[in-house]
């Protein structure tokens, strides 16, 4: 009989484990707590407005397209992609004249470098130097660092990344912030050059300036949008796991991972043979029973909600020392008439940016006032997200990971705090842009708060990222995505390696393929995908 693997949790990373899976030869059901897939990625509508639920930044294009054509097929047959031009726009508190004096990022490289030149004169070389950088840091780590389960070192033991050490060493060492004030000086330029670090749930102050390679993607590779948002995204996902046979099962909310008792002698002290759910509102406990258990959901809630302390890899000590990414309040806002003072994204920066970051990452924590935040409007690109001639708007304010925050509401139902910060945000929105009527002209709302991802997600703290990436946390030093105490269970997503983020969690399935095949490389797997092995018992 084939060997069957139940996964838990249908966001993007249980949907392309799932389709990769079945691919391989398995015999998969995946199991998703809600009415739809989706997780971080879904989608609410209202009143003619639709909504991508939370990731909105369609970067490392070749990640989409290298996870399609493993499955047969490839971004361009799958989805309508258009490249934004600018890139993003940003607006600064500065001088505190507002409406605030727009920066618009372009769309490729060297307007990016004759736009750092215009602001800071003199500035070209050192930009040619760090985008030279960026973009051989980002090649090295797809072929080294991002496709490996870190099951084996030796593959690591390349020419490649010997003669690349001494530089790889100083950028660990040395945090995003400092290395980009090396390279430009005026403020402005550098909070562009250390924003990338809130996709990795971190701050430019903590995070290893190995990741200004982030700064490759936005400044030079470009920013796309697929119609129909992530949201279309996730259905071509859903859809090609569909087709390969896998047996998708909603409003499933697993309680339990079933183990066996492994016989003497076995590193593991258990096996994994199932897992316990129930169905919809009822409260009937359904078992199914599986071969291996992959779970999609977010680590510390399948380490310590669903296994017994005994078989806990990543117990609760673990995550006392562990530093998660920052939480959020979530805006949702359909606006009446156009915005035009708003690019397709558009970022807002304080002056205070340490100290921003300080009040959601240090003890203790507060939600920064004013704050630094993100604002995309996809009704700039796309026609069928808002009624014509309105306005689509999501707002990210970075809050601490504190549930305690509170949670989120419909037509401002929402905790107190959150609906505060709602308010706060508009009110921001409509002085640094110049729309002083944008609050009178909202006609759906909707807030989400870190509650929401606790309840929702079973996001650790109320995160909505996930573990931040300071160094601790990268890499080799990131969750791994095998149980150390369960044989045959197995994780994928962005809690586990290779981090963050939505191509992360594509590539976060692949190695889980890996992972299973013994395949210990680092590069991404040829194209496409064919079973390496007869998958029977």
């Amino acid at each position: 009989m084939t060997q069957s693997i139940v996964i838990i949790g249908g966001g993007i990373a249980g949907l392309a484990s799932a389709a990769l899976l079945a691919r391989d030869g398995y015999q998969v059901t995946l199991l998703e707590k809600h009415k739809e897939v989706g997780g971080r990625a879904g989608s609410w509508e209202k009143d003619g407005f639709r909504f991508d639920t939370g990731p909105s930044w369609y970067l490392m294009p070749e990640v989409f397209d290298h996870f399609f054509k493993l499955m047969g097929t490839s971004s361009d047959e799958q989805l309508k992609l258009s490249k934004l031009n600018p890139g993003y726009r940003v607006l600064f508190e500065d001088d505190g004249v507002y409406p605030a004096r727009p920066i618009d990022v372009a769309d490729n490289r060297e307007g990016n470098l004759e736009l750092f030149e215009q602001i800071e004169p003199g500035s070209r070389p050192a930009m040619e130097r760090y985008l030279d950088s960026a973009k051989d840091t980002y090649e090295m780590a797809k072929k080294r660092f991002l496709y490996t389960s870190f099951e084996k070192f030796g593959p690591l033991v390349r020419a490649d990344v010997l003669r690349r050490t001494p530089k790889l060493t100083k950028l660990l060492q040395e945090s995003l912030h400092k290395f980009a004030s090396r390279h430009v000086s005026d403020p402005r330029l550098q909070q562009i050059l250390g924003y990338p670090a809130v996709f990795l749930g971190s701050s430019p102050f903590i995070t290893p300036s190995m990741y200004h390679l982030m700064s490759y993607l936005d400044l030079e590779d470009g920013v796309l949008y697929a119609q129909g948002g992530f949201n279309r995204v996730i259905e071509s996902i859903r859809d090609i796991a569909v087709a390969e046979g896998v047996d998708l099962i909603t409003e499933a909310n697993v309680s339990k991972i079933l183990t066996t008792v492994n016989p003497a002698g076995h590193k593991a002290k258990a096996k994994a043979a199932g897992v316990e759910y129930t169905k919809g509102k009822s409260t009937k406990t359904t078992t199914l029973a599986a071969d291996i258990v992959v779970s999609a959901a977010d680590l510390h809630f399948t380490e310590t909600q669903l296994l017994p302390e005994n078989l806990q890899t990543y117990g609760e000590r673990y995550w006392d020392k562990k530093t998660s990414g920052p939480s959020a309040v979530l805006v949702y806002l359909g606006v009446k008439g156009e915005v035009p003072e708003l690019e397709h994204h558009t970022l807002l920066f304080t002056n205070d940016w340490n100290d921003n970051f300080g009040k959601i990452f240090n003890e203790p924590t507060s939600v920064p006032d004013p704050a630094s935040i993100y604002v995309c409007k996809p009704s700039a690109t796309d026609k069928d997200v808002a009624p014509q001639g309105d306005t689509n708007l999501f707002v990210l304010v970075p809050v601490p990971a504190d549930v305690s925050i509170g949670k989120g509401g419909i037509d401002g139902k929402g905790s107190k705090q959150v609906e505060a910060v709602a308010d706060s945000v508009i009110e921001q929105i409509a002085t640094w842009a110049g729309v002083p009527d944008l609050a009178q002209r909202i006609i759906v709302r909707r807030t989400v708060g870190p509650q929401d991802f606790a309840t929702d997600l079973n996001s650790w703290k109320g995160g909505a990222l996930g573990p931040s990436h300071i160094l601790s946390q990268s890499a080799f030093f990131r969750s791994g995505n095998v149980s150390k105490k369960v044989d045959g269970l197995f994780y994928t997503g962005g809690t586990t390696i290779p981090g963050i983020g939505l191509p992360m969690c594509l590539i976060s399935a692949e190695i889980l393929v890996k992972r299973l095949r013994g395949d210990t490389t680092t590069e991404p797997l040829p194209e496409p995908l064919f079973p390496t092995v007869d998958k029977t018992a």
